[in-house]
C-alpha cells in the first residue's frame, strides 16, 4: 500500500491510478477531498485560497459568505493536521469598490480563537511587479499566516539559512574575540521573504493567473517537515505545493476544483521525475538590471 493510501481511515474505501507513489492530486472540492484522510496526518498545511475578487476561478461573494466558506475549509484543515505540524495560510487583500480588507486580519480570528492555533509568524512575501493603482499605492506584498498547534512543533532552521551579510565577522573582544560572531552556515532569513512573483517570463509560468513560486513553498517545507513526511494543499492551482514537496522527498497531496489545472499539475511532476521540470533556484539572488547579467553570474 502506498503512503498516500495509509493516510485514508480504515472505513473509507477508495481506488486511485497511482500516477505517482509520493503524490495524489485530483479535481474534487476541497472538503471532499479532505473528509476521508486520517485526522492527524499532515504535517504541513500550505495553500493559497482565492481572495475573493472575482477572478477566472473564482465566484465572488460577500466577505461575509467568504469567511464562512473559508471557516469551513479551515475546520477540516485544523482536524488533518499533525501534533507537531504547521499551518500556512497565504494570502493578500480583498479589494471592494476601492477598500482594502487584509484577509490575514479578516481571518485570524479562525485560526487562533476558534481552533485555539497559535500564530508562530506573519511572514510577509514582497515583489517587485503586479498592477499598478490609480487611487492607492500600489500592493507589492502578501502574508503567509504561520500557525502550529502547540509548542512542540518542527522546525528546521538550518535548513533554510541564507547568507549572512558579513559572513566572515568576528568578536572583536571579550572572551569569544576572534570566533565568528554568527552562524556559519548563515542566517535566519527572518520574516520578510523576497522572491519573485510569478508573471510571464517567470520560468515557471502555467496558464493559472495567480501561481506562487516554488522556492516560497520550499522554504516552508524544509523548515517545517521531515522527509517522508506529508504536506497538503486544499487549493492545489497547477500543483506547485506538490512540486515543491516531490522535490525534497515528501508526499505531496492536493486537489482543485478546475480539471485543467489539475492536468498541468501532473504534467509538472511528470517533467519532475524526467529532471526536466524548470523551477528557480531558491538560492537565486533576485534580478538586479543595475548589476552585471543582473546579479546571476
Amino acid at each position: 500500500m502506498s503512503a498516500r493510501l495509509r493516510l485514508l481511515r480504515d472505513d473509507y474505501e477508495i481506488q486511485v491510478l497511482q500516477v505517482d507513489r509520493s503524490a495524489h492530486m485530483a479535481c474534487t472540492d476541497n472538503l471532499e477531498f479532505m473528509r476521508p484522510l486520517r485526522s492527524g496526518s499532515a504535517k504541513l498545511i500550505v495553500t493559497s485560497p482565492p481572495y475573493n475578487i472575482g477572478k477566472s476561478y473564482e465566484r465572488r461573494a460577500t466577505l461575509d459568505a467568504y469567511v464562512q466558506q473559508q471557516s469551513q475549509v479551515i475546520s477540516e484543515c485544523v482536524r488533518l493536521l499533525h501534533p507537531k505540524g504547521s499551518l500556512c495560510w497565504q494570502v493578500g487583500n480583498h479589494v471592494r469598490d476601492g477598500e482594502i480588507f487584509p484577509l490575514d486580519i479578516v481571518l485570524y480570528d479562525i485560526f487562533a480563537k476558534t481552533h485555539g492555533l497559535k500564530l508562530r509568524n506573519r511572514i510577509v512575501w514582497h515583489f517587485e511587479h503586479g498592477l499598478h493603482c490609480k487611487n492607492r499605492f500600489s500592493g507589492r506584498y502578501e502574508t503567509i499566516m504561520w500557525f502550529t498547534k502547540g509548542d512542540d512543533y518542527t522546525y528546521n532552521l538550518d535548513a533554510v539559512r541564507i547568507p549572512s551579510k558579513y559572513p566572515g565577522k568576528k568578536y572583536f573582544k571579550g572572551p569569544k574575540m576572534g570566533e565568528l560572531s554568527g552562524n556559519p552556515l548563515g542566517k535566519n532569513p527572518g520574516d520578510v521573504w523576497i522572491f519573485p512573483n510569478v508573471k510571464n517570463n517567470h520560468v515557471e509560468k502555467t496558464e493559472h493567473p495567480c501561481q506562487f513560486p516554488v522556492e516560497l513553498v520550499e522554504r516552508l517545507v524544509l523548515s517545517m517537515t521531515n522527509r517522508g513526511d506529508s504536506v497538503l494543499d486544499p487549493y492545489l492551482g497547477v500543483g506547485t505545493t506538490v512540486v515543491a514537496a516531490l522535490k525534497h522527498n515528501r508526499i505531496g497531496l492536493g486537489c482543485d476544483v478546475e480539471q485543467r489545472y489539475i492536468d498541468v499539475a501532473w504534467e509538472r511532476v511528470r517533467l519532475l521525475r524526467a529532471g526536466k521540470l524548470k523551477t528557480r533556484p531558491m538560492d537565486r539572488p533576485v534580478y538586479d538590471p543595475k548589476l552585471p547579467y543582473g546579479g546571476h553570474r
